[in-house]
This record gives C-alpha cells, structure tokens and sequence, in this order.
C-alpha cells in the first residue's frame, strides 16, 4: 500500500505507508509546498509558519525517536511527534478557515496528520 502526496516540485512521490520516516518526510514536504501556495497577509503569515514549523518537525522527532538512547528517550520523541502532528491538524483548520479557496488542498494534509497523530499515539500507548 502507498500513500502519495505533491511534493513542492509538482511531482507525485509515493511512500510505503509502513516506512515512517518517509512518510513523516513526505508529510513534511508537502506542508511546505501547500505554505508556499498561501496567500500572506497579516492573518495568514503567522499561520503559515506555525503550520510549517509544526509540519517539519513531525518527520524531525521521529529520527530522533529512532535513534533514541533509551526507552524514555524513544517515547519523549514519539510524544512529540504525536503532539507536532495534532498541532498541524489545527494549524490546517485555521489557514482553511483564513483561505477558503486552500479547503480541499489543506483537508488532504489534514487527513494525513490525523493518520500520523493516530500511528504515534498507538506507539507512544504501546512504549
């Protein structure tokens, strides 16, 4: 099974959907494609870059997770991973409320960080 997402380039990438840290780099990239595509403007400037922090950092923690020295350490970094991917859920939502015109484009991604939140919760239980 894969999942595929536009990267910035306009291409389609397609990621086994078992193979996190591709998929959290793939969820990472298309967050960025999707920021460049916003219109900025007082509401949407802040949006975007907490959208792009939160969106990048889901595929960050997760290489650390994997490497991770210790138990502890390992369910840390998948608690924030958890956290950053929940956070790019909301961060979706306002930019979609802000630009209706990003909705269909925005619930995509949306649909893709709820899965990842999901995925890192059952983990982060688990650990």
């Amino acid at each position: 099974m894969t999942k595929e997402f536009p990267n910035p380039n306009g291409e389609n990438k397609k990621s086994p959907v078992f193979d996190l840290e591709e998929r959290t780099a793939i969820f990472g990239e298309a967050v960025i494609g999707f920021a460049k595509k916003i219109p900025r403007n007082p509401v949407t400037t802040p949006l975007i870059s907490q959208l792009v922090r939160a969106g990048t950092s889901v595929g960050a923690n997760y290489c650390e997770a994997d490497d991770a020295v210790s138990k502890k350490d390992f369910k840390n970094k998948i608690g924030t991973c958890r956290k950053e991917s929940r956070e790019s859920k909301l961060w979706l939502r306002m930019i979609a409320n802000a630009e209706p015109e990003t909705k269909a484009e925005a619930r995509k991604l949306w649909q893709e960080a709820k899965e990842l939140h999901l995925i890192f919760a059952a983990i982060w239980r688990r650990s």
